[in-house]
């Protein structure tokens, strides 16, 4: 379980469903855990390892089972259930609550709702919602951009010329999902979806200029909400007693809540054109995904040169 919430009432709402009765304290009940139960084992009594924070969705196969049983033990299984305290009960299919069921939520103030959709859109659906609600989330100074399908998140020191770059990229028809602030969530194991607080979504600065509004300046295709984060790009200023990968062979990652993303680090300087090498970084890393990797078909291909020269000469 982690720190975040949802408001029942938002669940209600954006999943269009009917309230049948509403608990006294309908309006601060919060969802805090992203998996959603069908009480089929509970109605057959069993209740050991129950999570009782959880949404309970009734189906066909849970209704048609509480429909065998008499109304003294149907009222003792919502009894036993209700007690535990759920967030809310929800009847998929359009099925009507039973009347063993109201008089349970009454005693023990529990939320009962109903909605037209099957039991198993509604359970995907609601699982999903929950997962990218509750995600764990971390906010990341930089500039997130998607270019030719990989979400870019560029890093690197103020000044530097992360805004400059994802202008130039909007204008070569690439898309900007946040500047000069990323909201970044963890919705899988290995998956982070970025995008922008909503203050300052849609807008980016430009420094001389000011700030601007990308989508009435660029137009709506070269804005979106959110993508993941596929690459993290760190821009460093150039120095000539670095040394930079030349072949790319160095894998680098940065760890952002616990995923691994792939990283490159970009020196730049005058001259350079960095909307290119970004574009050009993009496809890369969308090649390696692939399974295809240039630096090592090279280093391999130099390797055999040279041991083609040696067997010669002996």
């Amino acid at each position: 379980m982690n720190s975040y919430s949802v408001p029942l009432t938002q669940v209600v709402e954006d999943f269009h469903l009917q309230i049948w009765h509403a608990s006294t304290d309908y309006e601060g009940v919060d969802i805090v855990v992203e998996e959603v139960t069908r009480p089929g084992i509970q109605f057959a009594g069993f209740f050991e390892h129950f999570e009782r924070l959880r949404l309970q969705v009734v189906g066909n196969v849970e209704f048609a089972y509480l429909s065998t049983l008499s109304h003294e033990r149907s009222l003792e299984i919502f009894d036993q259930l209700f007690s535990r305290k759920i967030p809310a009960m929800i009847f998929a299919r359009n099925l009507e609550p039973t009347s063993e069921c109201l008089e349970m939520a009454k005693k023990h103030d529990i939320t009962i709702l109903r909605c037209l959709e099957s039991t198993s859109y509604l359970v995907s659906g609601i699982t999903a919602y929950l997962k990218n609600a509750l995600a764990p989330r971390i906010s990341r100074h930089g500039v997130l951009v998607e270019v030719y399908g990989e979400g870019m998140l560029l890093m690197g020191e103020s000044g530097i010329g992360k805004s400059e770059a994802a202008a130039e990229l909007l204008k070569r028809g690439h898309r900007l999902i946040a500047d000069d602030a990323v909201d970044i969530r963890k919705i899988a194991d290995n998956t982070l979806l970025g995008t922008s607080p909503a203050l300052i979504r849609n807008y980016i600065e430009i420094r001389g200029i000011g700030v601007i509004n990308v989508a009435k300046l660029f137009g709506m295709a070269a804005i979106k909400d959110e993508t993941a984060i596929n690459l993290v790009v760190n821009i460093v200023p150039w120095s000539g007693d670095q040394i930079y990968d030349r072949l790319g062979l160095e894998e680098q990652y940065m760890d952002i809540l616990g995923v691994k993303v792939p990283a490159i680090t970009i020196p730049v300087k005058p001259g350079r054109n960095l909307a290119i090498i970004l574009e050009i970084a993009a496809m890369n890393n969308r090649q390696k995904k692939m399974g295809y990797n240039a630096a090592v078909e090279f280093t391999e291909q130099i390797n055999r040169h040279f041991e083609t020269q040696n067997t010669r000469k002996r």
